[in-house]
């Protein structure tokens, strides 16, 4: 069981700027801000992100990805909404994507920096 995640951003400012409102969507909130560092969640954070300056931007080829997950289809569409006025990019629309599994509906974006993060409720038969 995976207890949290930190991604590391070249702008901690910008990035904060970027998921506070993306992730609000799915129910998280700002619960941390220290120098260097901005944690985000529900009850705890859970979803950190990490200034790292001097790294290179992501790779869009690493297949790395984080997905964190939405209460409904309408917070998933929202997310993906927030991302996108946020300067972000899609990497998939929201929608079903029954090529995973039966009832699996996600929307995938990248944030300022190139990190690929998902969105994923499941509409049949829940996990």
């Amino acid at each position: 069981m995976i207890d949290h995640v930190s991604i590391a951003v070249r702008d901690l400012a910008a990035c904060g700027r970027f998921y506070e409102p993306v992730l609000a969507t799915i129910g998280y909130a700002k619960l941390i801000v220290r120098p260097g560092t901005i944690g985000f969640g529900k009850k705890y954070p859970d979803f950190w992100l990490n200034e790292r300056r001097a790294m290179t931007p992501a790779d869009p080829d690493s297949g790395t990805h984080f997905c964190l997950r939405a209460p409904s289809v309408e917070a998933v569409q929202a997310f993906h909404a927030a991302a996108m006025a946020g300067g972000g990019t899609s990497e998939g629309p929201p929608g079903p994507r029954p090529e995973y599994t039966a009832g699996y509906y996600a929307a995938f974006v990248r944030d300022p920096e190139g990190n690929r993060i998902e969105a994923v409720t499941f509409t049949v038969g829940g996990r």
